[in-house]
């Protein structure tokens, strides 16, 4: 979070029924701006806790835990009373159980005129609620390279970083305009957004980005391997002057970075100002 920004949601408080990745990631995000998040989990946890205990932990740090059966009365009770000395409610459950719950647009506006809402969904409405997640959203966007899996959660973390976005500009348009909306954030929208690259050709196999220019493209070092970004003109020559290469062909470049090891390149490119980072 950019330290500037450190303060600006001081005195809003957000309610958060998240669980998972994107959702609990936003509320996290938004607690670093300054906002006071009390997240909303059931009697077992969130299953981000057992997957991975670190980062549970890391991405709640700050967050208020309040751990309740939202079926019972008295769990219900607990979220009516939170809602009522909120600003925003942050959601990820599906839209079924919005419905459920009492939360579906219509019945929370009614009932809390001025709290904002974001839903954190996986298809866009009208069909948010289907089942799915990060595996299914990233193949529906072309981001998958079957057999891989995929090394990160691509759809989860945009989804996450947009649904601030609709928190922030929700809670604008509720102080200067005292008008309380519903955004919907979809994991899916998100990452078609950020599968854009590869749609439009950039990142391709042959395209500019994707392999098929020699200065920008992964090669392997004596050890391991190494990206290689030279781009601009100016990285070009000084790239030339690091390995010898006169004529910069994958070949060439092969040949030569296959001769020092990874730390060896790393400090000579950092030397001659060339972008150039092992893979670890």
């Amino acid at each position: 979070m950019i330290e500037a920004l450190a303060g600006a949601l001081d005195g809003m408080h957000v309610v958060a029924l998240v669980a998972n990745v994107p959702g609990p990631l936003a509320a996290a995000r938004l607690r670093a701006l300054g906002a006071r998040v009390t997240k909303i989990e059931p009697l077992r946890g969130d299953a981000l806790e057992t997957a991975s205990p670190p980062w549970y932990r890391a991405i709640s740090a700050g967050l208020e835990i309040v751990r309740v059966d939202l079926r019972e009365h008295g769990g219900a009770a607990t979220l009516d009373a939170l809602l009522g000395d909120a600003d925003l409610l942050l959601s990820s459950v599906r839209a079924s159980t919005l419905e459920r719950l009492g939360l579906a647009w219509e019945h929370l506006h009614a009932r809390y005129p001025r709290l904002a809402h974001v839903a954190i969904v996986g298809d866009p409405p009208p069909h948010d609620d289907r089942a799915g997640h990060d595996l299914t959203y990233q193949a529906q966007a072309g981001l998958i390279s079957p057999p891989a899996m995929p090394r990160t959660l691509v759809g989860d973390m945009a989804a996450a970083e947009r649904a601030v976005e609709a928190a922030l500009g929700a809670l604008l348009l509720r102080e200067r305009f005292d008008r309380a909306v519903r955004a919907d954030v979809s994991i899916v929208d998100a990452a078609r957004t950020f599968a854009e690259p590869y749609r439009y050709g950039l990142t391709r196999a042959d395209g500019w980005l994707g392999g098929a220019e020699p200065t920008y493209a992964i090669y392997p070092a004596e050890d391991g391997w190494i990206a290689l970004a030279a781009l601009e003109p100016h990285f070009v020559e000084r790239l030339r002057t690091l390995t010898g290469v006169a004529t910069l062909t994958h070949e060439a470049l092969r040949d030569a970075f296959v001769r020092r090891s990874m730390a060896e390149w790393e400090r000579l490119a950092d030397e001659h100002d060339v972008p150039l980072a092992a893979i670890r």
